[in-house]
């Protein structure tokens, strides 16, 4: 790893960053202008994403063969096969990729393929992350996890933003219900765990306070554009509600990508959250809901008009171009198997196309979120429990505990540590089975 750690942006960098990417996504509107409107940039971009940079994948030429790259293709990267057609040209040695949407004579990045499944491979420190075939070989048993650098994600903020990410409800004069509090609770009580069996563990937060330094009324003008990209009708209200959103869920999430892909560099993050049911519009006066679940989600999926995004097209193909898919789906799967019998939850099933079941466990599914794109190394995002379901609330109101406890009538670990557990387990079994030994 290098000696020195990248020199974070400053505010005032960061605002002028976000306000020329935001000013990048559309073209110029006035009325009469006194002359013509500045030629628009040639990229489509999702809010607040910097322009793409495709000499990024440079370092991963030659990585896969045509039939491999063609295969993640449609079994990963999109909801539809052969939705990439108008994207992507795949010849005998190379994809082209279109590299700026709006601009159809702008040359494609060039992608070459390997000769065979068996050429050289591109090293790997190309990448940041390494696949569990490259740790040490396991010496100690009861360290399966040993040589491991994992980041643990708590899902979301919490504390005083809980309401404005609306994951927050009350149930009368009980403690708010906050998911980000949730996620680092159980943060800490997965960290010691992991240790104990050799891994070194990071935290990507580990308060509520966020990482990124804009706030809402720095984002007034990034969320103006967003809404009149989208069509939205252009209020104060909405305005103010759009600057929230690109806040905690675009500047935070990018920021804790950066902390990730550029400090923190682990093998593999995982994301913590807790999954949530409608309360009926009104957080002080909710209801609770009947549904409790557990699902597990790894990247891809793209819809589209995602596709035609030329800053997720690029990051979800350096995903696919790093080899990250398999070893995702792999730790995916491992941890659901232990979770679903830690928690004994049944799957959730997501309706709609914008999420992909995988066919040999009905626990995982495939889905494109910043929160798992833009992490440039395997990620397991964990979506258990419903927490205005009743008796996860009883569990949350109990708070965390050792050993066993009976609550709403069931004898028990705390929610937290039996999420800790099960999430533990499945990357023991993972790396057993995956990783060199003596």
């Amino acid at each position: 790893m290098p000696s020195h750690q990248p020199r974070p942006l400053s505010r005032r960098a960061l605002l002028l960053r976000a306000a020329a990417t935001a000013a990048s996504a559309l073209p110029a509107c006035r009325k009469k202008p006194a002359a013509p409107p500045p030629t628009p940039p040639p990229w489509f971009l999702t809010p607040l994403a910097p322009p793409p940079d495709w000499s990024s994948l440079d370092p991963f030429q030659e990585s896969l063969t045509r039939d491999a790259f063609t295969q993640l293709l449609d079994s990963t990267l999109t909801a539809t096969p052969g939705s990439w057609f108008t994207h992507i040209q795949i010849t005998d040695s190379a994809a082209l990729i279109r590299r700026a949407s709006r601009d159809a004579a702008s040359p494609p990045y060039t992608l070459r393929f390997a000769a065979s499944s068996s050429s050289p491979l591109p090293k790997p420190d190309s990448r940041f992350w390494r696949k569990a075939s490259e740790l040490p070989p396991l010496s100690n048993p009861a360290k399966p996890l040993a040589d491991l650098r994992i980041a643990i994600d708590p899902g979301h903020i919490g504390g005083p933003w809980a309401r404005m990410e609306e994951r927050w409800y009350r149930m009368g004069d009980a403690s708010p219900v906050q998911e980000g509090n949730l996620t680092l609770a159980t943060a800490r009580a997965l960290r010691p765990i992991l240790e104990s069996m050799g891994a070194r563990v990071d935290f990507v937060r580990s308060s509520n306070d966020p990482l990124t330094p804009l706030r809402p009324p720095d984002l007034l003008e990034a969320a103006r554009l967003s809404l009149q990209q989208d069509g939205t009708a252009i209020t104060d209200r909405s305005v103010r509600r759009e600057s929230e959103r690109l806040f905690y869920r675009t500047a935070e999430i990018r920021e804790r990508g950066s902390r990730v892909n550029a400090i923190l560099k682990p093998d593999l993050v995982l994301c913590l959250h807790f999954n949530a049911d409608s309360w009926g519009g009104d957080p002080v006066n909710p209801r609770f809901s009947t549904a409790n679940h557990l699902h597990v989600l790894a990247h891809g999926c793209l819809l589209p008009g995602e596709l035609t995004l030329d800053d997720q097209r690029l990051e979800s193909l350096k995903r696919i171009i790093q080899g990250i898919p398999e070893t995702e789906l792999d730790l995916c799967r491992a941890v659901a198997r232990r979770m679903a019998e830690a928690t004994s939850l049944p799957a959730y099933h997501y309706p709609g196309n914008s999420a992909r079941p995988v066919a040999d466990n009905p626990f995982v599914w495939i889905r494109n979120l910043l929160a798992n794109r833009v992490y440039e190394c395997p990620v397991v995002f964990l979506e258990p429990y419903v927490m205005n379901n009743a008796d996860v609330f009883a569990r949350i109101q109990a708070g965390d505990y050792e050993n066993t406890r009976e609550v709403a009538g069931i004898t028990r670990p705390s929610i937290f540590r039996e999420y800790a557990a099960g999430t533990a387990a499945g990357l023991v079994d993972y790396f057993r089975a995956a990783r060199p030994s003596i």
